[in-house]
């Protein structure tokens, strides 16, 4: 007994001392008057606090584009703009909860340095310099501790840098903050025994997604102009559809994830996938862009040895993104989504049709099988993982739920037994057949388009909802597809949930027991102002055309 209540003391000891450094780690003078618990949409308090000047409010409402353009002519200094967003991170941290690792003293020293280059040499160092980039608690710094929401892991300094680390201070970013996560990294909110709840700008009680919530919370109060997450079943597309934002899942070996931590590191079956959030195309565009510049396949042995392709982003391949076809999936078969979620898709197939484009139906077929092989992957090892990180007496989270017992272990968290080498080859078999169904279906579009060539790409919901209460995500069934497909996906926000439009339709009959819950989940008036986004798809390692893609559409819906 005594040796039960030492281990749960020790871990919990750990956590009050990284409580107290990481606090210790914000300038005093940056922490605001209390926010009341009361007030649920926070998105004004950088305004309002008083902390930032105008030109600083100016600075972290700017987007990527126009950030770069003003650090490179020197008209912005990569300090100001680095203070700027590192006051406003700290703001967004103070109401929503977001930050792990806070290292503005180390950050100010690097943007004086890049500035002080730029003065002396005339030309910026890199294609983002001086531009602040947040990254999700994944990505090891050399000097600094990388938790992954384990309390086991406080004291773990890393030795070296991420590969992506170093190719983005190379390119000249600015590095100042980490992410929250949830424990495990396995779930579609961000909550952990270390750093707490993440919470939602929008809506306090709702939750900013995950495992990336940490990111999608920071960059929708504009603390972080761009930020690095992971995806592993819909972690930075989730997250991004949740809070309003762009979110890119590339093919899982286009950008560089060698030297992060991960759960279930080794499992390569269905890998994690590296890519950006933030809040505009262009922004997506540039990381991409300047990373794959920094041909990352020459430090990062998984990477896919391929260039960007400008041919490939203007869409040269796809009559120069000129009568485009698009294929539009309103829901996957057995989970209806949401109202407003299929008023997002119908006003993106609006404002596709009016710039001159086709959209064509496609129905979901064996949508189960591709999550159900996924999920039996994930679980092979039968926890041991996840156990492997509790070393030190602190529980497994078993709910996301604030209100949950917690020694109920739902059904989904119970252990399965691990497989065998051989039944895991089995499923890489099933994955690898499916993967071919999958593109021989989307091959044979070519019958239906009328271009000539297959659908240019898929549009589909990223979830069958808009936020949900803390607790509340269900399975990430329209994000995991493409993680066992290993296709490209870019999230596009469109709308806002709105009560007078997006009613609530009865329904007697329903496709599903989890289609059912998820109905009687939604309520328009406690919805309302959530952002929705969709989600734009495409084969494997084809990122250029998904971006130019996505382009099109972006500026179909500017235009409608």
């Amino acid at each position: 007994m005594a040796s039960t209540i030492q281990a749960a003391n020790h871990w919990q000891e750990q956590v009050a001392d990284k409580t107290k450094r990481l606090q210790a780690s914000i300038p005093p003078e940056w922490i605001i008057p209390p926010v009341p618990e009361e007030q649920s949409n926070v998105l004004d308090v950088p305004d309002t606090c008083g902390l930032l000047t105008s030109r600083e409010l100016k600075i972290t409402t700017t987007d990527v584009t126009e950030l770069l353009k003003k650090l490179a002519s020197a008209e912005w200094s990569a300090v100001e703009v680095t203070t700027a967003f590192g006051k406003r991170a700290v703001i967004a941290h103070q109401v929503v909860n977001c930050l792990t690792e806070v290292f503005i003293d180390k950050a100010l020293r690097r943007a004086a340095e890049l500035d002080a280059y730029l003065k002396e040499h005339g030309t910026v160092v890199g294609p983002l310099h001086g531009l602040p980039i947040s990254l999700k608690d994944q990505f090891p710094i050399k000097g600094l501790e990388t938790t992954m929401g384990y309390a086991a892991w406080i004291g773990k300094v890393a030795e070296d840098d991420a590969v992506l680390v170093k190719l983005l201070l190379r390119a000249g970013a600015v590095l100042y903050a980490r992410t929250n996560v949830p424990q495990t990294l396995m779930w579609g909110e961000t909550y952990n025994n270390v750093f707490g709840r993440t919470l939602n700008p929008y809506n306090r009680i709702f939750t900013p997604g995950g495992s990336s919530g940490g990111e999608s919370a920071l960059i929708a109060m504009r603390g972080s102009p761009l930020g690095v997450g992971t995806d592993i079943g819909g972690s930075t597309r989730v997250p991004s559809h949740f809070c309003g934002l762009y979110g890119f899942k590339p093919s899982s070996h286009r950008m560089p994830s060698y030297g992060i931590v991960n759960s279930l590191d080794g499992q390569d079956s269905i890998p994690t996938s590296v890519g950006p959030l933030t809040t505009s195309l262009s922004g997506v565009v540039s990381f991409v862009r300047s990373v794959l510049d920094e041909e990352p396949w020459r430090c990062s042995p998984e990477t896919v040895p391929k260039r960007w392709s400008e041919d490939d982003y203007l869409l040269m391949h796809h009559n120069g993104g000129k009568s485009l076809c698009y294929g539009i999936m309103w829901d996957e078969g057995s989970v209806k989504p949401h109202p407003p979620v299929l008023r997002a898709l119908s006003i993106v197939k609006r404002a596709l049709e009016a710039a001159g484009h086709k959209v064509i139906e496609w129905k979901s077929l064996r949508h189960s099988e591709y999550i159900a092989v996924a999920r039996s992957i994930w679980l092979a090892d039968g926890s041991e993982d996840y156990n492997s990180c509790l070393t030190t007496g602190e529980p497994l989270i078993n709910s996301m739920d604030p209100k949950a017992d917690p020694n109920d272990v739902p059904a989904f968290r119970i252990p399965r037994q691990p497989l065998t080498a051989y039944q895991i080859w089995q499923l890489n078999k099933e994955r690898r057949s499916l993967r071919k169904a999958y593109l021989d279906r989307w091959e044979a579009t070519v019958s239906e388009t009328g271009t000539g060539r297959p659908i240019d790409a898929l549009i589909a919901p990223v979830a069958p909802y808009a936020a949900v209460p803390h607790g509340k995500t269900r399975s990430s069934i329209y994000t995991v597809i493409w993680n066992s497909l290993d296709y490209p996906g870019l999230v596009i926000p469109v709308t806002k949930v709105d009560p007078v439009v997006d009613v609530l339709v009865p329904r007697e009959e329903f496709w599903s027991e989890e289609d059912k819950v998820v109905h009687e989940m939604y309520d328009p008036e406690m919805y309302h102002g959530l952002p929705v986004g969709v989600q734009v798809v495409g084969p494997t390692l084809q990122e250029e055309v998904v971006l130019g893609a996505g382009e099109v559409i972006d500026a179909a819906l500017k235009a409608l």
